[in-house]
């Protein structure tokens, strides 16, 4: 595929950047070999090959949320400042 000045202006637009003449051909060149590429990875026989969103396994690894500080509140609020209605009292604050 070729890539012309205007395919570059396009991008550049919805980029919202503005690339110089030096930057613009830069990014001729390097967006021409992405598509080489990726146009030779069509080539590649796929037939058989299950879809995946990534190389390796993937599984959630955070922890449970579970709460291990909620059944004491008083020993929590012994290092508040000052207290107001059982929790802590900030200043207000304006803009």
């Amino acid at each position: 595929m070729i890539v012309t000045d205007e395919t570059i202006e396009y991008v550049a637009a919805l980029a919202k950047l503005d690339l110089t003449d030096e930057e613009k051909a830069r990014a001729k060149v390097d967006l021409g070999n992405i598509l080489d590429y990726v146009e030779k990875m069509n080539e590649l026989d796929t037939e058989g090959v299950e879809p995946m969103s990534h190389v390796f396994p993937y599984n959630n690894v955070f922890r449970d949320d579970v709460v291990t500080n909620g059944a004491d509140p008083d020993s929590i609020l012994k290092n508040a400042p000052q207290v107001k209605d059982g929790g802590f009292a900030v200043p207000p604050t304006f803009d």
